[in-house]
């Protein structure tokens, strides 16, 4: 069984920053990509960034150089430092592995920016 954790979410004032922590555990041999996604009411679950094993990375459009994304592949961590946020950056926020191509997800940790 391969669990994923999430810590680091909470309530920011627009501007501000969080980071995130996803920590996996479990029947792990090998993580291949990794990421964060998140959903915010009423709409689909999306990318936020993703990165390989090997440390490329992939963001989407509306965070590209906001947020950042990096990862520690001996402790099967990875990590979201979010800069700058806005109120659109509300959302619950996954965590992804895939670990044999299966995709693990964790439970969400929820982050609101407001005023």
């Amino acid at each position: 069984q391969v669990q994923l954790v999430e810590s680091g979410g909470g309530l920011v004032q627009p501007g501000g920053s969080l980071r995130l922590s996803c920590v996996a555990s479990g029947s792990i041999f090998s993580i291949n990509a990794m990421g964060w996604y998140r959903q915010a009411p009423g709409k689909q679950r999306e990318l936020v960034a993703a990165i390989t094993r090997g440390g490329s990375t992939n963001y989407a459009d509306s965070v590209k150089g906001r947020f950042t994304i990096s990862r520690n592949n001996a402790k099967n961590r990875v990590y979201l430092e979010m800069n700058s946020l806005k109120p659109e950056d509300t959302a619950v926020y996954y965590c992804n592995a895939d670990i044999r191509s299966t995709d693990y997800w964790g439970q969400g940790t929820q982050v609101t920016v407001s005023s």
